[in-house]
């Protein structure tokens, strides 16, 4: 269910993009930037690195980047961050996730200018004996993060959060630092936790019960995390100089923030503004990506079936990753069909007046994912569009 009343109407995303033909997407430049605005008055004063996956456009990355407060990419691909230093994006890089391309890590050690901007994840020393294998003993120096795991477990057994790293207290953090410094061809320099149980768990969703706890689950999470942070990086820092602790996402900017020892936070899904972000108590994004489908079928006075449009978001099936008609007002989908791969059915009262070549806006569920369904996103900029510029998609990037 999406909490976001429309600040434009249909009428003014279809007059500046008269000219085109859906099915298509648009970005409202006026919300990506006070989005980016939003972002920076909640990170009061500590830099955001931006999460790349969550926009997958350079054209969008190097817009922010270029805004006081945001420094850096967050990449989710090596393959993507070593593009992004050879196309020039940003010569601060760290990728979130630990990477198995053999090819990714050759282009990486052959390439100096990428050497020094991109930090891969590792959490075990597994990830740095893959790396010895892609490359030979002798490699040149890699840059490296270790990841904690900042989950919250309550109780033996109980996990609450992502299944992410397998590092979670202060020593075995230490023994891990300890363990990278020691060997040759690799340098420790930063250390990150991505609490997803408060920054991806909107708390707004559900009735009051619901509510209430998902609201003390993340209180008492991010109390833990900051004291079990706090721990590790002084521990970890006991063994390597550290340039960066970076935490949080967009739906924990402000408790992420107020961490004594993190010294970055990384955001990017609330540049966009998706429907998932609308179940947040804490901040409201405006919605800044919006795609048209075309109004192809009347099969009933109160139905009107779109062409196209089942591009489904990743994460658990069900409701909440399905797009959302946003414009006009008043529709919704079909419980039966939901969004199609070649045709999705909408109603409601809206669907009255809605003729066959008449366009219907939507929200994806997602930030990011919808670049990989457009070749272009068309910047509309009051009743024109600005530019048009390329996604990932349509730069003949695809990086899984």
């Amino acid at each position: 269910m999406s909490y976001f009343r429309p600040v434009t109407t249909a009428t003014s995303y279809d007059l500046a993009t008269k000219d085109l033909d859906p099915p298509f997407a648009v970005v409202d430049l006026a919300a990506y930037d006070a989005n980016a605005d939003d972002l920076r008055r909640r990170a009061a004063g500590k830099p955001i690195r931006v999460v790349s996956k969550s926009v997958r456009c350079r054209y969008l990355l190097e817009r922010v980047l270029a805004r006081p407060g945001f420094e850096g990419l967050m990449c989710y691909s090596l393959a993507e961050a070593v593009w992004h230093v050879e196309q020039g994006t940003s010569t601060d890089i760290v990728v979130a996730y630990p990477t198995a391309d053999h090819e990714a890590l050759r282009r990486l050690a052959a390439n100096e200018p990428a050497r020094t901007s991109v930090t891969i994840m590792v959490d075990s020393m597994a990830h740095l004996d893959l790396v010895d294998a892609a490359l030979g003993h002798g490699h040149p120096e890699i840059r490296v993060c270790l990841e904690l795991d900042a989950s919250w477990r309550p109780l033996p057994g109980v996990h609450v959060g992502t299944r992410r790293s397998p590092v979670f207290t202060a020593k075995q953090a230490a023994d891990l630092a300890r363990d990278i410094v020691a060997r040759k061809g690799f340098r420790l320099v930063g250390v990150m936790a991505y609490e997803g149980q408060i920054a991806g768990l909107g708390d707004r969703d559900g009735g009051r019960v619901k509510r209430a706890v998902i609201g003390w689950m993340q209180r008492k999470s991010a109390d833990e995390l900051n004291s079990r942070r706090g721990a590790v990086v002084r521990a970890v820092r006991e063994v390597a100089d550290l340039e960066f602790v970076n935490g949080g996402g967009t739906g924990s900017i402000e408790s992420t923030g107020a961490e004594a020892f993190v010294t970055e936070i990384a955001a990017g899904s609330g540049l966009i503004g998706p429907t998932l972000f609308d179940g947040y108590t804490r901040f409201t994004p405006r919605p800044a990506v919006l795609f048209a489908l075309p109004v192809v079928r009347r099969p009933a006075r109160n139905i009107a079936t779109l062409f196209s449009g089942g591009y489904i978001a990743s994460g658990p099936t069900g409701p909440s990753r399905v797009p959302t008609p946003y414009l006009p007002e008043g529709l919704s989908l079909l419980g039966f069909e939901g969004a199609g791969e070649v045709q999705t059915p909408v109603t409601g009262k809206a669907a009255r007046t809605l003729k066959l070549g008449d366009r219907v806006w939507l929200r994806h569920a997602k930030a990011g994912e919808l670049a990989e369904r457009f070749t272009n996103y068309h910047l509309v900029l009051g009743d024109h569009v600005d530019r048009t510029v390329p996604t990932y998609r349509g730069e003949n990037q695809n990086f899984g």
